[in-house]
């Protein structure tokens, strides 16, 4: 349903904006290494901690776009959009068929980022299909979730948080079990 740049870049906005949450995992000039390599960034990137800092402060404002009603997101990416001069051009490179850029790719890793999440959440503005965004429905988490599955099943922002609620649900019936029976656990 979506392409291929606007799935990349809602994963990255998504593990970007998470990985603020308890424990830090951006914290270093490697783990931005990390990210850049995994979520497949092509273009500059600086390796030098004023990079790691502009890239960490991104981090509030995604997870605030991602979590946005409709008419908020779109007041939110037109800024962003207008504070990069986004100028779109298609572009193939590095095995990806052609698809959009919106900014050069010696601009500042931050102002990629920055742009290319704007331009997939412009996808889903577009479809109506803002709600795949969501927060996790693990107790006590408030990772952002980004399901663009065909079923729309996803519910939490990683398997640890589906499986802590998993066993979470196992125990309480458990107990419940226990409770209520006078007959030993098979």
């Amino acid at each position: 349903m979506f392409t291929h740049d606007t799935r990349s870049a809602l994963a990255a906005a998504v593990a970007l904006a998470n990985s603020a949450e308890r424990p830090d995992t951006l914290t270093s000039v490697a783990e931005l290494d990390r990210f850049f390599a995994e979520h497949r960034y092509s273009g500059r990137h600086d390796r030098t901690p004023e990079e790691l800092e502009s890239v960490r402060a991104l981090r509030p404002a995604l997870r605030a776009l991602l979590t946005a009603d409709r008419d908020t997101a779109v007041e939110t990416v037109n800024r962003m959009l207008a504070e990069a001069g986004a100028c779109p051009r298609l572009v193939r490179h590095d095995g990806w068929d052609w698809h959009l850029h919106v900014v050069a790719r010696d601009r500042p890793l931050a102002t990629r980022i920055t742009v290319e999440t704007a331009m997939a959440v412009i996808d889903l503005i577009r479809a109506d299909e803002l709600s795949r965004l969501s927060v996790c429905e693990a107790d006590g988490c408030v990772g952002v979730v980004v399901d663009l599955s065909r079923n729309r099943s996803r519910r939490f922002c990683s398997t640890a948080c589906g499986n802590r609620t998993a066993v979470a649900a196992y125990r309480a019936r458990r107990a419940g079990a226990a409770g209520g029976a006078d007959r030993p656990d098979p």
